[in-house]
């Protein structure tokens, strides 16, 4: 049909139309990309997922019950909300795992362990952060298995986590490996991927973040080949760092972890090979520590490696017996028992003991001694010192080497000086003191009676043991010589009352147990052994001076014993 419209009107009728088409072409695009927004939005398009972690938040409440925590439909909000690609709807769920890692009491069912993995493979920060801590504190209390959190894949995101730059995260999840590395079976694991991170974080400058890394670095100590790998890795350089931490427990942590490898000789080169024995020099300054478990444990570390003469030297020019001392005083008897061992060891080197008598180590021994905390270890180990210390009296040889070495630190002592040292410290009255102690073992006592026979072959210290014996110390050392389930206890303790001076105190502490004294003298006789004979002649030869011994011994056994050795050694000396 022809249009009643002039040929202008009819092309700004289409020119109207074309526009209008456009327009509207462009509102439907931005009415479009509205719509795309809002059913983007949890309101709208998750509004699903958005009541998953209302009831989740409110679940929360409920951790007291934990029936109605963990049951399928939570499980399966987790696992959805874990799987969104929301990051506030993952955080629900990371919050919600941080929440019931406070107040859980039970393990936490495995199906719940393989969300929080989902959870640390998340790409927002924050809900790897929240998850990590969450994890740590069920790690923590061991609401989580170990082994079960390797197997579920969790290794790799934490270790990944290292990565972050993020202080929170690399504290977070530094402590779930440092706990996962506390199980034999993970070490393995963690030792593929995880000891070059963990040897870059424990040079953090983050207090955190080195105490977490020095607490994994210490479990992966634990065993030989964890620890051969972590001193192929250069683990040896950041523990030896690591005691100069302000933090007393990275300090702690790192030098139990040096103790460790220590252990084995195969890593000693290692050990004294950071430059300039600083490696000595670090646990000798740990060793003044005022934390006294730090400055044990540097002591123990100390004196596994004293076994080399060459540390010997250079713990002695850096004058370790100031702390060595201090430890002595304390109330802990680990922390004496570290320090005593470490002194038995240095003066077990000849060169070593004139220096450390003339620091007046006999008095803090002798203290030692006197205190009721002193086990049966202690009293063996002070027993060890005395004698050693005592016996600086060298040849003459090895006394000019060490007068040459030490001439500005310490004279050369000679036997009036040890004499002297001794007499002035508690340490005779403290091994007297011991005897009488009902408590303490035949292995100890035997300590006790050899060092006593031992500083007996000094003549002014055997005057002044005679004068202080007391009369239950007498009859103690009489017992002793006479039992017979340790035959070096009773002859060490028997060759300690012939070697009293026979004055007329001692002699008349010792009367009223002549009868006992001739019957251990009888059997010491009839041994077979040649010393206990040699004893058991000079003994009765000494005592017959005593009238009352004569009196005393009336059977004729003592003589009748004396006359057939006679005769065999006569028919001995007949024969040869």
């Amino acid at each position: 049909m022809a249009s009643d419209l002039c040929d202008r009107c009819s092309r700004l009728l289409r020119d109207f139309a074309a526009r209008l088409r456009r327009v509207w072409e462009e509102f439907k695009y931005k009415l479009e990309e509205i719509f795309g927004e809002l059913l983007q939005c949890t309101c709208c398009g998750n509004a699903p997922e958005r009541r998953m972690a209302q009831d989740l938040s409110s679940l929360q409440l409920m951790c007291d019950d934990e029936t109605q925590v963990f049951n399928q439909r939570s499980l399966q909000a987790l696992n959805q909300l874990a799987a969104s690609q929301n990051a506030d709807l993952q955080m629900s769920a990371a919050i919600y795992y941080l929440h019931i890692s406070h107040h859980l009491k039970s393990p936490l069912p495995d199906a719940f362990v393989e969300t929080i993995t989902a959870l640390l493979l998340s790409p927002d920060l924050d809900v790897q952060k929240t998850t990590s801590f969450a994890l740590a504190n069920l790690l923590v209390k061991k609401n989580v298995c170990k082994e079960s959190v390797i197997e579920t894949g969790m290794l790799v995101p934490l270790l990944e986590l290292f990565q972050s730059g993020d202080p929170m995260a690399q504290c977070h999840s530094c402590a779930c490996v440092a706990m996962l590395a506390s199980s034999e079976s993970n070490r393995d694991s963690i030792l593929v991927d995880g000891v070059m991170p963990l040897l870059a974080l424990a040079k953090s400058y983050d207090p955190a973040i080195q105490l977490n890394a020095a607490w994994a670095l210490l479990h992966l100590t634990h065993s030989d080949w964890s620890t051969r790998t972590l001193c192929q890795a250069g683990g040896i350089p950041v523990l030896v760092l690591l005691l100069q931490s302000s933090r007393s427990e990275v300090q702690f942590y790192s030098c139990t972890a040096l103790c460790n490898i220590a252990a084995a000789p195969e890593h000693h080169p290692k050990l004294l090979s950071v430059g300039g024995h600083y490696l000595s020099k670090s646990l000798l300054t740990l060793m003044s520590s005022s934390v006294e478990k730090n400055a044990a444990q540097a002591c123990r570390c100390l004196q596994t490696l004293s076994k080399n003469v060459r540390v010997q030297e250079h713990l002695m020019e850096l004058n370790c017996v100031l702390p060595l001392k201090s430890l002595l005083k304390s109330s802990n008897a680990a922390w004496m028992q570290s320090a005593l061992t470490l002194l038995c060891t240095l003066t077990a080197h000849p060169p070593n003991r004139d220096l450390l008598m003339s620091e007046g180590l006999l008095r803090e021994v002798g203290r030692l001694l006197h205190r009721p905390s002193s086990n049966s270890a202690l009293i063996s180990q002070s027993c060890q010192l005395i004698t050693d210390l005592c016996s600086a009296c060298m040849d003459e040889q090895v006394r000019l080497q060490l007068t040459f070495r030490w001439f500005v630190y310490a004279p050369a002592l000679n036997p009036v000086n040890v004499i002297q040292a001794v007499t002035e410290s508690l340490c005779l009255s403290g091994l007297l003191r011991g005897l009488e102690s009902p408590s303490l073992s035949d292995e100890t006592l035997l300590h006790v009676t050899l060092c006593l026979r031992h500083l007996m072959s000094w003549e002014g210290l055997r005057t002044t043991l005679s004068t202080s014996v007391s009369p239950e110390q007498v009859w103690r050392l009489v017992q002793l010589s006479g039992q017979t389930r340790n035959p070096e206890l009773s002859y060490n303790s028997a060759a300690i009352v012939h070697a009293f001076e026979p004055t007329a105190r001692f002699l008349q502490l010792l009367r009223p147990h002549y009868s006992t004294v001739a019957k251990y003298l009888l059997l010491f006789l009839k041994r077979k052994d040649v010393k206990f004979q040699q004893l058991g002649i000079a003994a009765v030869a000494k005592l017959k001076n005593d009238g009352d011994f004569l009196t005393s011994v009336t059977d004729g056994q003592l003589e009748a014993r004396l006359s057939q050795g006679h005769a065999e050694t006569e028919e001995t000396r007949r024969l040869l």
